[in-house]
């Protein structure tokens, strides 16, 4: 996108085309503006206009270009914190909110789109999280155990098995989680917009918001171009933040994360490796992630930048790791290379910040933004509709906390990663 081929990479290459939009410019009057054309703005939009909402929905860039155009396409189900600490960190009421609410996420997911008909590539075939070493797998059997006890369809698979699921024997073990599958991301985003659209939603790119004022009991958006009124606005930029709240942007850190596509495996290959078209990734502190698309191309990823020395360090690295967990791809060519930005909390979870009167949203998905921000788009309909109200959310409200030594956490990040990666996978 915006002639970048390293924001999009495969993605923008194979999805269906973005519907067709504008810039805003002139006056409009809306019941609501949603801020940011990704997984969440879409979501709140199309089910708020499918309660006969009037939305307006403004995206700086492009439709998905953030998070929710980049990543790797895992929809995964709840978060990074292990299930019994959720209570814990957000009270026994919160906590098993969220826990119901993003343990059923990815079926939400799923379901849009097989009613709305995307063509996104949907695999809901299950995730593999696999263990490297014992330390691994010890981790593995405690998550195991916690979903177990509350019903979820998870199931702890020891070498022998993950071997063959994987094609590899480079793991202790795994866990099969058969509510998640993969998803074209870039294509599903794109999917979302044409429902929003189809419900009466209307959409502009390349409007980016510098402004927003309250005038009596409303609030005047601005563009560059031209000025919305509207009752509600929501927030939905998460790690693409920029003003008018730098507040949002000022509590997340970014972690850069990039992905690899390799040429279309033989068939032989497609028939070894993930046969059954589970998405992976593993324990390691330096994660690594990878899937199949459509056409047989092996999708790998891990932490970093494509930028500077890393984009050479993280090519290098992801050769050698390739051809260490399967030796049959050789020296395997890559077709296309991207990365984008995380947006990591501290604790790992999400927040939902009223940021001011009638001025709402959920940020901070720290790497799972598929599944929970088509979840929470919905909440946010829920809340603005009338549904429910803020002691029914699946979060408490928060004020934004801004982090110290941002910058200095953001390049530690990325240079730690280029550390791992340069010495990582050499055998």
């Amino acid at each position: 996108m915006l002639n970048d081929p390293r924001s999009h990479g495969l993605w923008e290459v194979t999805a269906p085309p973005a519907p067709e939009t504008a810039a805003f410019s002139g006056r409009a009057e809306a019941d609501v503006v949603v801020v940011g054309g990704g997984f969440t703005g879409f979501s709140t939009a199309l089910h708020l206009a499918e309660r006969g909402t009037r939305v307006v929905l403004l995206e700086g860039a492009e439709i998905g270009f953030g998070g929710s155009g980049r990543n790797v396409g895992l929809v995964n189900a709840g978060m990074w914190v292990m299930p019994d600490e959720l209570p814990g960190a957000l009270g026994e009421v919160y906590g098993g909110r969220l826990l119901a609410l993003l343990g059923d996420a990815p079926r939400l997911v799923f379901d849009l789109v097989e009613k709305h008909g995307m063509d996104c590539e949907a695999m809901p075939v299950g995730t593999l999280h696999c263990a490297v070493g014992r330390s691994g797998l010890r981790e593995l059997e405690q998550r195991a155990g916690q979903w177990s006890r509350r019903g979820a369809p998870v199931r702890l698979l020891d070498a022998t098995e993950t071997a063959q699921k994987v094609g590899t024997d480079a793991y202790a073990g795994s866990l099969l989680d058969l509510r998640a599958g993969t998803i074209q991301p870039l294509a599903y985003v794109r999917g979302l917009a044409r429902a929003a659209i189809a419900a009466g939603t209307q959409v502009f790119t390349a409007s980016p918001v510098i402004g927003a004022e309250r005038n009596g009991r409303r609030w005047t958006v601005k563009t560059a171009r031209g000025e919305i009124t509207a009752d509600w606005v929501v927030v939905a930029t998460n790690a693409y933040t920029n003003a008018p709240w730098p507040e949002v942007r000022a509590e997340l850190v970014h972690l850069p994360y990039f992905n690899f596509a390799t040429v279309p495996l033989p068939s032989e290959m497609q028939a070894k490796i993930l046969p059954e078209r589970q998405g992976v990734w593993d324990t390691k502190e330096v994660l690594s992630s990878f899937r199949f698309d459509k056409r047989g191309r092996l999708v790998f990823g891990s932490v970093g930048a494509l930028r500077g020395p890393g984009t050479g360090i993280h090519r290098a690295w992801a050769q050698r790791a390739l051809a260490k967990l399967f030796p049959a791809l050789g020296n395997i060519a890559f077709e296309a290379e991207w990365y984008g930005k995380i947006g990591m909390t501290t604790d790992s979870l999400p927040r939902f910040h009223r940021l001011a009167e009638n001025v709402v949203g959920f940020s901070g998905y720290n790497g799972r933004g598929i599944a929970p921000g088509t979840v929470f788009g919905r909440t946010l309909a829920e809340l603005i509709s009338g549904d429910i109200t803020e002691k029914d959310l699946p979060l408490p409200v928060s004020d934004p906390e801004a982090r110290s030594l941002l910058a200095l956490r953001e390049g530690y990040y990325e240079l730690g990663a280029q550390i791992a990666h340069f010495a990582g996978a050499r055998i």
